[in-house]
């Protein structure tokens, strides 16, 4: 069979003949899930093509071409995309009525029946983890398993949205076959404007899926995503070798790469004895598993930069979100990364209901007192199915048909700030952030000391962002 799969973790324009032909996009990662997918499809013997939207724009006559023997067509889907995949979705049934549709990604997992609901024209919802699934699709295209019996899908039949069997949840994630990367070298990936933050070709792996932690903002739990589950060293490491030639630099995509830390010092014992010679960026840690023996060895395998999810600079805050750590943890894992010369880059939510105008000066003096490279001030968002949503609809404060992920807004109760004043907020704490003369000297200092300058031309391209 012939399989056409579609990244639509972006919003999608469809391109007329009429319209200018728009500049290719500088999309940051790769479409690991439906990499993964794409490898499934191959191991079993299928053709398959990847277009993706975060890279490219997309016109009809792409559209045509590529649908062109196609058996079945796969589309990932964001929930903040899911309104323009709408549109694609008709546009290929418009082509084609024929060509079943299989959607999948966050927002069928979240919401699984409504996925199909949501958009019309797709035929299957896939819920939780697709590599099994897609397997028992095929078998139901070629007349072997009723979709019934198929778990973790939705489906259309007579008019009606039917369910198969609960999800499942995999656990042995060595047998899965590396992700397809050669289906998307067509693509430039991990640039932040003409920059490259990290060094080129860039991909991503995960070397974990799950979290065991509960934080109250967390949706990790849908579908057992909370249970932790490890791939082997060896087979990481398998799978490092085979990318070391072709890419330089690697993200470990992990919710918490640091989190059984015998295993990641096994881990990196292998990349350093094999000779394994690729940037690493960790994009998840946690702050309570730092230590110097650890994050010298990570140095010594060729980590570059790593990624905290700090929260708060209140530690009421940090325990309302159940996160568990302290700050002076959160100092300490900072500091030490920042001694390893790690670009270093800190995470913070404002917003929380608890939170008044003190807690959010202490949360931005605090980032300020952290020698970090780059911040992100995010709004806190009640997403579906998260702690503070559930609870905030007990409460009868939101409900589905208020969205799938709800700012906190004082409007509706969900914090002491309205949301246009929680922007102001964050838009003026990233500038007074990274106009900080310490700031910017220190950065100097980094690029003279490392030979690496990106940074600081990121931070000249970005002027005009803050």
């Amino acid at each position: 069979m012939k399989f056409l799969l579609i990244n639509a973790h972006a919003s999608i324009e469809i391109i007329t003949p009429t319209q200018k032909k728009k500049a290719m996009k500088n999309p940051w990662a790769q479409p690991l899930g439906l990499l993964y997918i794409a490898g499934v499809l191959e191991q079993e013997g299928h053709h398959v093509e990847i277009i993706d939207l975060v890279a490219e724009d997309i016109t009809e006559e792409k559209i045509q071409r590529s649908l062109s023997g196609v058996d079945a067509v796969g589309i990932s889907v964001d929930s903040f995309a899911y309104s323009d995949v709408v549109h694609i979705t008709k546009k290929i049934k418009q082509i084609d009525e024929h060509i079943p549709i299989i959607i999948g990604g966050p927002h069928c997992t979240f919401y699984p029946e409504k996925s199909l609901i949501d958009i019309p024209d797709a035929d299957i919802s896939v819920e939780g983890e697709g590599e099994q699934v897609i397997k028992n699709i095929i078998q139901s295209f070629e007349g072997q398993k009723p979709l019934s019996e198929i778990a973790g899908i939705r489906y259309r039949k007579d008019n009606k949205i039917l369910v198969g069997e609960p999800p499942n949840v995999i656990t042995d994630l060595d047998a899965l076959p590396f992700p397809a990367r050669h289906l998307v070298s067509k693509y430039d990936y991990g640039k932040f404007g003409n920059d490259y933050l990290y060094k080129p070709k860039f991909t991503s792996i995960a070397t974990t899926r799950g979290c065991p932690f509960q934080c109250r903002f967390c949706t990790r739990h849908i579908v057992g995503m909370n249970n932790f589950r490890k791939r082997s060293v060896e087979n990481i490491i398998s799978e490092l070798q085979q990318i070391n030639d072709d890419y330089g630099s690697v993200m470990m995509v992990d919710d918490n790469f640091l989190t059984d830390k015998k295993r990641v010092v096994d881990l990196l014992d292998q990349i350093i004895s094999q000779g394994i010679d690729i940037d690493i960026v960790i994009q998840g840690a946690r702050v309570d598993t730092a230590d110097e023996e650890l994050y010298k060895k990570m140095k010594k395998a060729g980590v570059k930069a790593i990624n905290f999810g700090i929260e708060s600079g209140n530690q009421d805050v940090l325990d309302y979100y159940r996160k568990g750590i302290t700050l002076d943890q959160v100092r300490k894992a900072v500091k030490l990364s920042h001694k390893m010369d790690f670009l270093t880059v800190g995470n913070f939510i404002i917003g929380a209901p608890i939170e008044t105008m003190n807690h959010l000066q202490r949360t931005i003096h605090f980032a300020y007192s952290l020698p970090l490279d780059l911040v992100s001030f995010t709004i806190l968002q009640y997403n579906y199915h998260s702690d503070l949503w559930n609870e905030a609809c007990q409460e009868g404060k939101i409900s589905l048909e208020d969205g799938y992920s709800i700012p906190a807004d004082s409007s509706k109760g969900l914090g002491n700030f309205s949301y246009q004043d929680l922007k102001t907020f964050q838009r003026k704490s990233l500038m007074t952030f990274y106009l900080r003369p310490n700031y910017l000297l220190r950065q100097f200092y980094r690029s003279i000391k490392t030979q690496d300058f990106t940074l600081l031309h990121m931070l000249y391209y970005a002027r005009s962002l803050l």
